[in-house]
């Protein structure tokens, strides 16, 4: 059974950082393309980043270039996200998506002070 489980959300101020986890089992996570999406309230669905299955390929959303990483450790089935200089309008529950579409279940992120 493919699962996706995120990690690592939480409160944090404007211009403060965190780093996302999702941890990945039940699939050859070497072998999938990731993605991290974002859902605001009240809002749509919105993509954020992706990494190719090597890690060698990365792309972002305008909102968020400069600002966040994605990365993935492949020997540890674990994709990541690290945040920085978090603004007010990233507050969103995150989620990992693999290339097949499976979900995870996300983890919510706020930044406000």
């Amino acid at each position: 059974e493919v699962q996706l489980v995120e990690s690592g959300g939480g409160l944090v101020q404007p211009g403060g950082s965190l780093r996302l986890s999702c941890a990945a089992f039940g699939f050859t996570f070497s072998s999938y393309a990731m993605t991290w999406v974002r859902q605001a309230p009240g809002k749509g669905l919105e993509w954020v980043s992706d990494i190719s299955s090597d890690g060698v390929y990365t792309g972002s959303a305008d909102s968020v270039k400069g600002r966040f990483t994605i990365s993935r450790d492949n020997a540890k089935n674990s994709l990541y996200l690290q945040m920085n200089s978090l603004k007010p309008e990233d507050t969103a529950k995150y989620y990992c998506v693999n290339a097949e579409g499976s979900w995870g279940q996300g983890t919510q992120v706020t930044v406000s002070s």
